[in-house]
């Protein structure tokens, strides 16, 4: 028997902009294709994002269970551009396990 107390959570209520807002486009790399073998999706989410918003979204835009997210935020690098210094933009990325029997193919629209 576990020590630490169960919590339940409150459902969270999001409008279709709203998640729409959360998830702003799927990541389409080799390493991200790879991981869609272990029924794995990554998404580009507001920085702002949270991982029970960012839960809520996907399972209600996709209609499917999610059984896990991860995020990690992205630091913008320093680049130079005709001999000017510039800076790409911080981003962050959540990296969502479904369940089992889920599936999300992002290369088709919603």
């Amino acid at each position: 028997m576990s020590r630490f107390r169960v919590i339940p959570r409150a459902k969270i209520a999001l409008t279709r902009q709203e998640m729409f807002e959360i998830l702003r486009l799927p990541v389409i790399t080799e390493k991200a294709t790879n991981a869609s073998g272990n029924n794995q999706v990554t998404f580009r989410v507001a920085l702002n994002a949270t991982k029970p918003e960012i839960k809520a979204a996907v399972e209600a835009l996709f209609n499917v269970k999610v059984r896990r997210v991860n995020t990690l935020r992205v630091m913008g690098k320093r680049k130079r551009v005709r001999g000017r210094i510039g800076r790409r933009s911080d981003y962050k990325k959540a990296i969502v396990t479904l369940a089992e029997a889920s599936r999300i193919d992002v290369t088709t629209g919603i």
